[in-house]
């Protein structure tokens, strides 16, 4: 706890002076905004903004620390001390090496072995004390066997034994106290495997083991017994790419060294109220459920502890936390309270509805955070890095990121504005014999304006929120100003493309059957000019009408339009997004080359 509040204190430190959203350079007074920091340029000219940039939080840090120590064994002689053996295998010092060796047995050699390693071999069963006479083995490694049948005395004698590779091989079942002898183990990997059941059992006598993986196997449930109650040293533990459904409370009880937890592609469908309480020292989580938890998976982990006069939350000392591709799009305002050491958080892939802009407030010494999509990057302004920085269209520091399309919204919003309204005023003077085309014409410059009004209101937002968007993205998508914005760009967008195909339409008559009666009189063209209006209005203030059905509809970027349908919040949003821009235009496109 010492250490916690010394971060905490020093994060302050760090940060005052610096408004938010902005970051101290180093030692000197000069603050500069989230994104020149770590952008691979010396904005601060003492290249403080390029330190500590890349996120070493978690596993490669867990792994540095606790299993950096258990180095490779290494014998001092570089000749064989092992006596005759075969053609096939490579010896030195004390250690055999067998790889492709076609063995389907375990190969006869001195008693003094320290490492055997026959992978990618023939073996199929384990039998009854065949490794018995090597008792000094430090290492076995038979990954990549096809190995199915284990005897629950296969491994004896093995006392010595620090590292164990079953991997990739046919295993379906592990009795109980197979690795009964196995003390001094500190790996054990069995991934790649068919094991379709555990239990404590199984893993009795692993006094000693950290690492254990169980990737890619098929038990469909744990333990509900703790899992860790033979393994009391247990570090990191991988159970990703099985079919566990549930979590229960007793699962991870004992497991109080548990530091890396991974449980993603599984089909984890709930997760009991207490089930991560116990784990007080991990230091990184990975889940991928397949279907949305049916318990909150994060204020239990807090710990809730009772006392007489009130209850009070241990805070957990987690280092980074990975949830992503998690398919849950709602996490509650409180549901990171517990996490105030957290410094990096990772939930790029999930796609949410709503966000509550506390969320992340509890998280004080978060310094990494990676969302699927930048403007959820507007919710941690106090984050030093958050990605993507950018989504094509705006970036943390302007509304519109790029300096060119900045100048182009400008140009073009004058050039549309100014020019329709000249070709409308000249249309007034200019005598006209075809009196209804020119007010067509009218009426599509009138349309066309609409986008010029448009692109000047975001180069005016633009202008606004210059140099410090991110602190403003969340409010101004949300806004109904952006609503009404994106709205008179979908109006001004769909009734020029009704207008034009009307236009198409009425010359291909008046070319192909002159001497018709099919080109429409005044009143049908004016009644058509009235509908064509009609239909873009209900086109593009439809999604404000119905919050519930639409959701944010405009508001899924910085320019206020939804231009990727797949972003959208809701299913009928997306297949409304997908009506109006691909199914419509082929409409269009055919009445154009008619």
């Amino acid at each position: 706890m010492f250490v916690v509040a010394l971060n905490y204190l020093e994060l302050h430190e760090e940060h005052a002076g610096c408004p938010l959203g902005y970051f101290p350079c180093g030692n000197i007074s000069k603050c500069l905004p989230q994104i020149l920091h770590c952008n691979s340029v010396d904005d601060c000219g003492n290249k403080a903004d390029e330190q500590d940039c890349d996120d070493s939080n978690g596993w490669s840090k867990v792994f540095e620390l606790y299993y950096g120590r258990i180095s490779k064994y290494k014998t001092p002689f570089t000749n064989c001390l092992l006596g005759n053996i075969s053609e096939k295998c490579q010896c030195r010092g004390l250690e055999l090496e067998c790889e492709h060796a076609e063995l389907y047995s375990i190969p006869l050699v001195s008693s003094n072995v320290l490492a055997l390693r026959l992978p990618v071999n023939s073996l199929r069963k384990l039998h009854a004390d065949c490794f018995i006479n090597y008792q000094d083995l430090r290492e076995l490694n038979l990954r990549n066997n096809e190995i199915a049948t284990i005897s629950d005395r296969a491994f004896k004698g093995l006392n010595n034994l620090t590292k164990l590779f079953l991997n990739n091989n046919r295993i379906t079942y592990l009795p109980p106290g197979v690795f009964e002898d196995l003390h001094q183990v500190k790996w054990l990997i069995l991934e790649n495997n068919r094991i379709q059941k555990i239990s404590p059992q199984t893993f009795l006598g692993l006094k000693a083991v950290i690492l254990l993986v169980l990737l890619n196997n098929s038990f469909h449930q744990l333990p509900d017994k703790p899992i860790c109650q033979e393994m009391p040293n247990l570090s990191w533990l991988d159970l990703e790419g099985n079919q566990i459904e549930s979590v229960k409370n007793g699962t991870f009880m004992h497991c109080s060294r548990l530091t890396v937890l991974v449980l993603r592609r599984n089909k984890i469908s709930s997760i009991q109220e207490s089930a991560f309480a116990p784990l007080q020292r991990l230091g990184e989580m990975d889940t991928l459920l397949s279907r949305r938890p049916t318990a909150h998976m994060f204020p239990a982990q807090c710990g809730l502890r009772q006392s007489p006069a009130r209850q009070t939350l241990n805070p957990m000392i987690v280092i980074k936390r990975n949830i992503s591709f998690n398919i849950m799009k709602q996490i509650h305002k409180d549901q990171f309270d517990c996490l105030e050491n957290l410094k990096s958080l990772s939930m790029d892939g999930m796609d949410f509805q709503a966000l509550h802009n506390r969320i992340f407030q509890p998280l004080t010494n978060l310094s990494h955070v990676y969302f699927k999509k930048f403007e959820f990057c507007a919710y941690t302004p106090h984050v030093r890095s958050c990605k993507p920085n950018t989504d094509g269209i705006s970036s943390f520091e302007n509304l519109l990121a790029n300096a060119v399309l900045r100048v182009f919204v400008w140009v073009v919003s004058a050039i549309t504005c100014s020019g329709n309204i000249f070709v409308i005023c000249m249309r007034f003077y200019i005598r006209s014999e075809n009196k209804l085309h020119s007010l067509s014409i009218m009426s599509l410059c009138c349309a066309d304006c609409l986008m010029g009004i448009y692109l000047l209101l975001i180069g005016s937002y633009d202008l606004r929120y210059r140099g410090e968007y991110n602190r403003h993205a969340q409010m101004w998508m949300d806004s109904m100003q952006c609503q009404i914005t994106g709205s008179l760009a979908m109006f001004s967008t769909e009734v020029s493309v009704l207008l034009l195909s009307f236009l198409t339409l009425e010359k291909y008559l008046c070319i192909v059957y002159p001497f018709s009666n099919l080109k429409p009189g005044k009143c049908r063209t004016v009644f058509i000019l009235v509908f064509i209006w009609f239909v873009g209005f209900v086109i593009a203030f439809t999604p404000l009408m119905n919050n519930d059905f639409f959701k944010n509809y405009y508001g899924r970027n910085g320019v206020c339009f939804p231009l990727h349908s797949e972003h959208l919040d809701t299913y009928g949003a997306q297949i409304y997004s997908t009506i109006i821009f691909l199914g419509k235009p082929e409409d269009y496109l055919l009445c154009l080359t008619m």
